[in-house]
């Protein structure tokens, strides 16, 4: 048995087609085009290619690209007078601050000076909480992109034991609250989890983002479970090649999963399409309240 691909690659094209149609109808009704502003601060190569590959999303779709790069030594003072201004400004649906920043700056005070109906990325504590609360609000991206794969291949969450290995704010905890609002039974499996395998074992959806590679082998996976692999790690093989692989043992595991996503393309290329489909969010609202 060989499991099912989910394909993010194939939904995220899908999905941003749709919402270029979408984005030529929000303009004739209202004048103009939805606006994202991705704020780079320093010359870290990773995010500099993670900007240009939302920038280029951006265009394709039809949303206006409001994007700032600071040199490293900018102060916090510097970049939150930039946030204030954008903050401001109505051509502006959609604020990212792309992570990391450089160590002199605070993350999280900038993340939280962005006002809750722009931040795009959906990590402001307002929308957090409304996650928490169950109400509408902008989602964090990633994790709205693992829940969109699986609406895409109907699979059903409810009365599931669904297991998240890691806890960070980006992925862990908020994805562990979505599942929870589609009736799975969660479990939150750490660091200092004891007997990860066993964990892991009992789930029928086993959602895998701690940043190791190869972590989940085929042992930790009960046959037949849903797998997604949230993790994006570069390494060099034997031959000296750099290439990316998953927190999950993707040929290991292809035979024992159900479902299973590729790293490259799976959650990756879902999380600009829910980027771009936060921007839009947030400029409908605007006009339609």
């Amino acid at each position: 048995m060989s499991s099912v691909l989910l394909d993010g690659k194939a939904l995220a094209q899908k999905m941003q087609a749709e919402l270029k149609n979408h984005v030529k109808i929000l303009r004739l009704d209202y004048g103009s085009a939805p606006g994202l502003a991705v704020l780079m601060v320093g010359d870290n190569p990773a995010s500099a290619a993670y900007v240009r590959n939302k920038e280029k999303a951006c265009a394709e779709v039809g949303i206006a690209s409001f994007g700032r790069h600071f040199p490293t030594e900018t102060t916090q003072e510097e970049v939150a007078k930039v946030i204030d201004e954008l903050n401001q400004d109505d051509r502006v649906d959609g604020i990212l601050v792309q992570l990391p920043l450089p160590d002199h700056l605070d993350s999280v005070a900038l993340l939280n000076q962005i006002h809750p109906d722009k931040d795009a990325d959906g990590l402001h504590p307002y929308n957090l909480g409304r996650l928490v609360r169950g109400e509408p609000g902008l989602r964090s991206c990633t994790p709205a992109g693992v829940m969109r794969l699986l609406e895409e291949y109907n699979i059903d969450c409810k009365g599931k034991s669904a297991v998240v290995v890691g806890r960070s704010i980006l992925v862990g905890k908020p994805v562990a609250m979505m599942l929870l609002e589609q009736d799975a039974t969660v479990t939150v499996a750490h660091s200092r989890s004891q007997d990860l395998a066993a964990l892991t074992r009992s789930a029928d959806i086993l959602i895998a983002a701690v940043g190791r590679p190869k972590l989940i082998t085929a042992e930790m996976v009960k046959p037949g479970a849903v797998v997604v692999d949230v993790g994006i790690n570069r390494i060099t093989d034997e031959t000296g090649k750099s290439r990316l692989v998953g927190d999950v043992d993707f040929e290991a595991v292809q035979p024992v999963a159900g479902y299973l996503t590729p790293v490259p393309g799976g959650v990756g290329a879902m999380t600009v399409t829910m980027l771009l489909h936060n921007t839009v969010w947030s400029y409908q609202k605007k006009f339609e309240g």
